[in-house]
């Protein structure tokens, strides 16, 4: 299992393979399992995340009533300020995170609170640039290759580093993705995932009443559109000056030094707003 990104960078360049590849050999290794068990594995990932956009209905609500309907609305906005590819990612996020708040059957990525950031990328760019299946479960390994990094060095728990762990993640490996999609280079995927994680870093999780639902599905949004932006940045040849690793591990520490009303228990930041605790109190009532 690699534990940073200099490592998973020097098996690609020192064994002459896609970094795509090297993940999956690692997979392999990880897991005990043979080539096609780790791509059907990874295949139905891709699947589900499609299934998930194909199963979202806007006329659903989640438990709370605060969610739902929204990427219904955006879908139809016919005066978008972003352009239709932008907007689509909008889109894609809140269905996504919308089908978490209700309960529906998502792609954790790299956890449900975060599931719409990697596909609200991957989807609308498959439909934008036509990529074959095969090209988009590459990418679903280079963002698992990132994702382990992250996992290992710092943390992907909302509950132990604050949403930084989570859309903060999400967001570095699918900035890291939409560049390799690009045709960018493995070192250009490592700035990409430095930049879109230095750039969420310090973000608390303060989820209203608990419930992944407040502020957690408009974040999906923002994750999905600085993966897209730092995957720019990255292929237009810019660098993220601190190396990947030591962001990562910037991150971890952040996470460590965040107060626990910050970290998952609905305490602090926007749950602790009176609008917040309302919403709280009259789940408890229920």
């Amino acid at each position: 299992m690699f534990t940073s990104v200099e490592s998973l960078l020097h098996a690609a360049e020192a064994g002459d393979k896609p970094l795509w590849e090297v993940i999956l050999e690692d997979d392999m290794a990880d897991r005990s399992v043979e080539r096609e068990a780790s791509w059907k594995k990874m295949t139905g990932l891709w699947h589900a995340m499609q299934a998930a956009e194909a199963d979202y209905d806007p006329a659903r609500r989640s438990a709370s009533g605060l969610v739902g309907g929204e990427g219904g609305r955006m879908a139809e906005d016919e005066a978008s300020l972003c352009g239709p590819f932008l907007q689509d990612i909008i889109t894609t996020a809140l269905k996504m995170g919308e089908c978490n708040a209700c309960m529906r059957r998502i792609v954790a990525a790299p956890t449900a609170g975060a599931c719409g950031v990697l596909p609200a990328v991957l989807l609308p760019m498959q439909r934008r640039y036509h990529f074959s299946e095969e090209q988009m479960i590459q990418a679903l390994y280079i963002s698992a290759g990132f994702g382990q990094v992250i996992a290992a060095r710092a943390s992907i728990s909302g509950a132990e580093g604050g949403c930084q762990a989570e859309i903060g993640s999400a967001s570095g490996m699918a900035a890291a993705a939409i560049t390799f999609l690009m045709g960018g280079s493995p070192r250009q995927m490592a700035h990409a995932c430095a930049m879109a994680l230095s750039n969420i870093l310090g973000l608390v999780c303060d989820p209203v009443a608990g419930l992944v639902e407040v502020p957690c599905v408009k974040r999906n949004v923002m994750g999905a559109s600085n993966a897209l932006v730092c995957a720019q940045m990255a292929l237009s040849g810019l660098i993220n000056q601190i190396p990947c690793d030591e962001v990562i591990d910037a991150m971890g520490a952040v996470g460590a030094s965040l107060p626990s009303a910050l970290r998952e228990t609905g305490e602090g930041g926007l749950a602790a707003t009176p609008f917040g605790r309302k919403v709280s109190e009259q789940m408890r009532g229920q």
